[in-house]
């Protein structure tokens, strides 16, 4: 289950805690396959407990690593406790940065606010904006929270504003040029960068 859990991918390290989400987007890559980078599959036989994360890292060669990322086949704040523990153990033991890549829907998740806890843990928040309307982001994301998800998503990042000074907002290129730019206007209005991703599949 080791390779399952922590991969690599465009000489980046990634750890994989959770096959759960929320949202069902239109253009996630497990949708159309089991693998991507050094991983054969992310498709987990059940969440993985701290300890099995731990020994996952241990266990793989993390010499010139220089950050890890919570990104895998699932939302990472789905499993948060997991995801804290983990965070915690990366900074005290192994002295290495961390990034979540997080739909930012993780309040509603947990049926609570994660958010300081959340930016007192790790050392970057990537947040998935993905569109820059609701009814866009409903037919795109298809979040099961339904209408309350997009405003929940943003206020998700503004507050991640007022914890961290390392938070991103993201999107995807296969939005279009347009939509991105709309989608930048939005990050520019919270004082949130706006990182847009390129759409690759080829993994």
């Amino acid at each position: 289950m080791s390779e399952e859990i922590v991969y690599t991918y465009k000489n980046k390290v990634y750890l994989n805690i959770t096959n759960k989400c929320p949202c069902a987007c239109t253009f996630c890559i497990r949708s159309k396959k089991d693998a991507i980078g050094s991983a054969d599959s992310l498709w987990l036989n059940h969440n993985p407990s701290f300890e099995e994360v731990k020994q996952a890292l241990e266990g793989f060669n993390l010499e010139n690593c220089e950050e890890i990322i919570f990104c895998g086949y699932g939302e990472p704040t789905n499993s948060f406790d997991v995801l804290i523990k983990t965070a915690k153990y990366i900074r005290e033991k192994l002295k290495i940065k961390t990034r979540v890549n997080t739909n930012g829907l993780g309040n509603l998740v947990n049926e609570r606010n994660i958010v300081k806890e959340l930016c007192e843990n790790v050392d970057a928040v990537s947040i998935s904006l993905n569109c820059s309307n609701k009814e866009d982001y409903l037919k795109t994301v298809r979040p099961k929270f339904g209408i309350k998800s997009y405003d929940a998503m943003l206020d998700f990042a503004k507050e991640c504003k007022e914890y961290t000074d390392n938070v991103m907002l993201s999107v995807v290129d296969v939005i279009g040029n347009e939509e991105v730019e709309k989608c930048r206007k939005i990050a520019d209005s919270i004082n949130i960068p706006l990182r847009v991703r390129k759409y690759d599949n080829s993994q």
